[in-house]
């Protein structure tokens, strides 16, 4: 992925207009209350970008969020969108396989659409890494991908598509699967896209009791 295709698309199209613009992220929304976490949890939202996730979490209280993109003109669209509210928010514009994070920092950490624009091997485990560096134990993790039946490319990228199980075996056994959902999101220009969500704790003892 580069910054300069994002920048492209973000510089030319309202944040009403791209494909995966959802007015409210209710499924999003609703696997992470399900966690039950403190409103002061740590949360990150990766390629969060213009979306409206970060709206809601603000509307219910969540004070310490990061949200991370490629693209700082998504960026600046949300923050533009958020007025002062924008102050609340940690605003971080950088490649996901690139950044340094800080280490055991997140209570949850929140990806709907990045993960799928990973289609080679390295660059998968190169960002299952950086989850796994930055989510602190028992910390929460929810990926959303397209699904199995979803779109092949997207913004004239390719994608790869995921099944539930696909996605958690992925991941791998330091992640435990709490559960998963199925969304057909409806896209501003009428189509509509499959896509699945997992939401798991990540459990690093694991590791080494499958050694």
């Amino acid at each position: 992925m580069s910054d300069e295709h994002w920048e492209k698309i973000y510089s030319s199209k309202l944040e009403s207009e791209v494909s995966w613009y959802q007015e409210c992220a209710e499924v999003s929304l609703a696997l992470i209350e399900a966690a039950n976490l403190p409103k002061s949890a740590r949360i990150i939202d990766v390629g969060g970008g213009a979306s409206t996730l970060v709206d809601g979490l603000l509307d219910r209280g969540y004070t310490d969020i990061t949200v991370l993109d490629l693209s700082p003109s998504a960026l600046q669209a949300a923050k533009s969108r958020l007025g002062e509210r924008a102050n609340k928010v940690r605003w971080i514009a950088g490649d996901i396989l690139k950044i340094g994070l800080p280490e055991s920092n997140y209570d949850l950490w929140h990806d709907r659409a990045v993960f799928h624009f990973l289609t080679a091997s390295e660059d998968r485990q190169t960002y299952i890494n950086q989850v796994m560096k930055s989510v602190r134990r028992d910390g929460h993790v929810i990926v959303a991908t397209f699904a199995e039946d979803g779109p092949e490319t997207c913004s004239g990228l390719p994608v790869q598509r995921y099944s539930a199980d696909e996605l958690h075996q992925t991941f791998g056994a330091p992640f435990r699967r709490i559960r998963s959902v199925r969304e057909m999101h409806h896209t501003p220009s009428g189509k509509t896209q499959s896509f699945v969500y997992c939401s798991c704790l990540y459990e690093p003892e694991q590791i080494s009791r499958a050694a």
